[in-house]
């Protein structure tokens, strides 16, 4: 199986990370079961400026971990009972991370339902005590690789639950997804969206 990818991935602006995270495999590795979903859907925050980021009050106990290094786990709790899992972008000292929402199993032993945030992470046994994994680190129990499946085509749309930004974050297309995917979370026909081909 190859290894994880390397930190000069994360390293790049949101957007751009996010976007190329579709199709890429998530590994989840608890003792010697091995969990393996392929990543359908993202979502990108931006850091100080996004008024619906978590980063946008500076480096705060909880959203430190945005600002890097980057190719890190940054696992969080909504309403005291779903996980949500990001990865952390940009280079160090700039806020930014990728929410992934939603993949599709790839073997017999995942969970059947990845979609959500909350479900995948439950599915793959993702836990607040993953906060900080280095998915970058050989050996890791949490980590995503490229098995060189070809390039998914690529839809974009508003983000999910942000109305609270405002409208100039609310209305910003940074929700990233596979439109041909039964685990994309929601109804891709809630939103506005355009695809484009692989790149």
């Amino acid at each position: 199986m190859p290894g994880p990818l390397l930190r000069s991935f994360y390293e790049r602006p949101t957007e751009e990370v996010a976007r190329d995270l579709l199709g890429k495999v998530i590994v989840r590795r608890t003792g010697p079961e091995i969990l393996m979903a392929r990543i359908v859907e993202v979502e990108a925050y931006l850091g100080l400026a996004d008024a619906a980021s978590h980063a946008r009050r500076g480096p705060t106990p909880r959203s430190a971990i945005m600002f890097g290094p980057p190719g890190r786990a940054y696992v969080y709790l909504v309403y005291g009972m779903h996980h949500c899992l990001n990865f952390v972008t940009e280079p160090e000292g700039i806020a930014g991370a990728v929410l992934i929402r939603a993949a599709e199993p790839v073997d017999d032993g995942a969970a059947t339902t990845l979609r959500g945030p909350g479900k995948l992470c439950r599915g793959l046994s993702i836990t607040i005590a993953d906060k900080g994994v280095d998915l970058c680190a050989s050996g890791a129990g949490l980590y995503v690789f490229d098995d060189g499946a070809p390039r998914p085509r690529v839809a974009r749309s508003r983000r999910i639950g942000v109305d609270y930004s405002g409208p100039r974050w609310s209305r910003r297309r940074l929700r990233f997804y596979v439109p041909d995917s039964l685990a994309v979370s929601g109804s891709p026909r809630l939103f506005r969206a355009s695809a484009s081909r692989p790149r």
